[in-house]
């Protein structure tokens, strides 16, 4: 009985993931696809998923979506964290000085976790970053704590191919090597509309775990003059090490 325990559990997690990663609901046919269980193994999956309140479903059952108490789970993913509360607090000082759109995100495998975010009092048409979770190689964050591995890890972390998000996303292996390359030599990460059309972004690792898991980002309209972009830079850069040098005196790894 333990392997098909276990098979049931792979199987859960992933329903959980894919219905948390696509915007529309699914139906049952859409995620048979996209997963690739047995259609009668999945229906009874999804049956008691419903039950307990993991997952929603519309009032004829053909649709379904992530439900209530997957955000209970993240929540206190969110709540226990030691390094959280600190990094909220560098990204209201961070937003203050440089009035743009922050982020404190976490590598998870390939891709980062998006953990807190301070959005820009001038932004329109706010996408919730909160619990999203995006390739790394699509993402100033996400380059420069790849950048933290050796180019074997790398390669053994990212998605094969890499998908494009936009017209300007890293799609090519040598390509993003030589990008991780110069992240390491200056420190910080600089994307231009690699993950979102008309933005660019400036990411720094936070200094309190070998290899560093976590980054701080700060999104920019394209179009800014150089020296502002600089005058960022140096910003992310100065409070990003501070909450690096916080942590770590704080005993948090």
């Amino acid at each position: 009985m333990e392997p098909q325990l276990v098979k049931s559990a792979e199987r859960t997690v992933r329903i959980l993931e894919t219905l948390a990663a696509s915007r529309d609901t699914l139906t049952l046919s859409e995620l048979q696809q996209r997963t690739g269980f047995p259609r009668s193994s999945l229906h009874a999956l999804m049956r008691t998923l419903v039950e307990l309140n993991w997952v929603e479903t519309d009032g004829t059952k053909s649709t379904f979506g992530i439900g209530p108490h997957a955000l209970l789970t993240g929540t206190a993913y969110l709540d226990k964290d030691p390094a959280l509360p600190f990094a909220q607090e560098t990204l209201e000082d961070l937003r203050a000085e440089t009035g743009h759109t922050v982020h404190f995100a976490r590598r998870d495998e390939g891709h980062v976790l998006y953990l807190a975010t301070r959005d820009s009092r001038e932004a329109h048409h706010i996408i919730p970053r909160v619990g999203r979770r995006l390739p790394a190689h699509v993402t100033a964050l996400g380059q420069v704590l790849l950048a933290q591995l050796t180019d074997d890890e790398v390669a053994a972390l990212i998605p094969k191919p890499l998908a494009p998000i936009t017209d300007h996303t890293i799609t090519d292996l040598a390509k993003l090597t030589g990008e991780l390359d110069q992240i390491r030599a200056r420190g910080w990460a600089y994307e231009r509309e690699q993950g979102t059309p008309g933005v660019v972004c400036v990411a720094v690792a936070v200094d309190y775990r070998i290899p560093a898991t976590d980054a701080i980002s700060c999104s920019m309209p394209v179009g800014l003059e150089p020296a502002e972009v600089e005058q960022v830079t140096d910003a992310v850069l100065k409070h990003t090490h501070k909450l690096g040098a916080t942590l770590r005196r704080e005993g948090i790894r």
